[in-house]
């Protein structure tokens, strides 16, 4: 267990920010994980990542020992759309579930990750190495990958400022009248079922666009742009409207199709490189289950 003190005599601003600024090498949302755990205090006392620091302030930030990465590398073929030294691109399949969690120890994105590529960064915990994003288990498409820290750090950071763009398709009930909309309301926990994400006032602030891309009888699919990235947002947002995600099995009704999990799949990423500063584009088109049933309600 390493301990740093740090002494605020010109900075200013939220401590989260101003610690990564003294940690460059750090990735923000590790900074933010440590601060969340109560490692950080200032002048004695914990403080939360939103304290503005004040002259003199001393800081105080306790690294606990690192716990040995046991996950267990496994050959599970992937789709890497992209990769070099810094990054790699994947694509995901529904039912995959993208990092080890109780009842999940083995058959994730993680552990065919750590077979396949040499390095990863740290993450924000030992059992999510690499991981800046994820996706729900039974969504498929596409996520980014950090292979350094530094990588790692600039591409949070890409998705705390909403310039990381992602867009998804969504087949869902019910069909929507209007061509477009956005979906402002904020997201909390649920108070009977911590697992699941409700509309609620206090909650975290979430916007999510959407788009009319066909109609079909009692189903439209829609194209779907994150503004923030909630737990569960576009299944929440979407039941919240009363159009809740074909296949849903905890936001949807219980008569819907199933068999695939739902139809939700992360469809386009964009982001600037954090070394190159290029900007990416990516695309992965929708899984077979997903294109089939779409020609199959075209018939109907």
């Amino acid at each position: 267990m390493d301990e740093l003190e740090f002494k605020i005599d010109l900075q200013s601003g939220r401590i989260d920010k101003i610690l990564a600024d003294f940690m460059p090498k750090t990735s923000r949302s590790q900074i933010q994980a440590w601060i969340k755990g109560g490692n950080l205090s200032v002048n004695g006392e914990v403080v939360k990542a939103n304290y503005k620091v004040q002259l003199g302030d001393t800081l105080k930030l306790t690294i606990p020992e690192a716990e040995k990465i046991n996950v267990t590398p496994e050959n599970i073929p992937l789709d890497i759309v992209f990769e070099d030294d810094d990054l790699l691109v994947v694509n995901k399949p529904t039912g995959m579930v993208v990092h080890p969690s109780k009842g999940h120890l083995t058959g994730t994105l993680v552990n065919g990750l750590l077979y396949h590529v040499n390095t990863l960064s740290e993450g924000t915990a030992y059992v999510r190495p690499g991981i800046v994003h994820r996706i729900d288990m039974d969504t498929s498409g596409l996520l980014v990958v950090a292979k350094t820290n530094e990588a790692h750090q600039k591409l949070a950071e890409q998705l705390e400022n909403h310039t990381m763009e992602r867009e998804y398709y969504a087949l869902v009930h019910g069909v929507i009248s209007h061509e477009d909309g956005t979906i402002d309301a904020p997201i909390a926990r649920m108070h009977i079922d911590r697992k699941k994400r409700t509309v609620a006032e206090g909650g975290k602030h979430a916007i999510t666009h959407f788009e009319v891309v066909e109609r079909f009888k009692n189903y439209t699919l829609v194209k779907l742009n994150l503004e923030t990235g909630r737990t569960h947002q576009i299944r929440v947002h979407m039941k919240y409207i009363g159009h809740p995600v074909v296949g849903d099995p905890m936001y949807g009704p219980s008569e819907t199709i199933t068999g695939f999990g739902q139809f939700l799949h992360a469809a386009t990423l964009g982001f600037v490189h954090p070394t190159t500063k290029e900007t990416m584009h990516f695309e992965a088109p929708l899984p077979d289950y997903f294109a089939d049933k779409l020609a199959e309600l075209r018939k109907i």
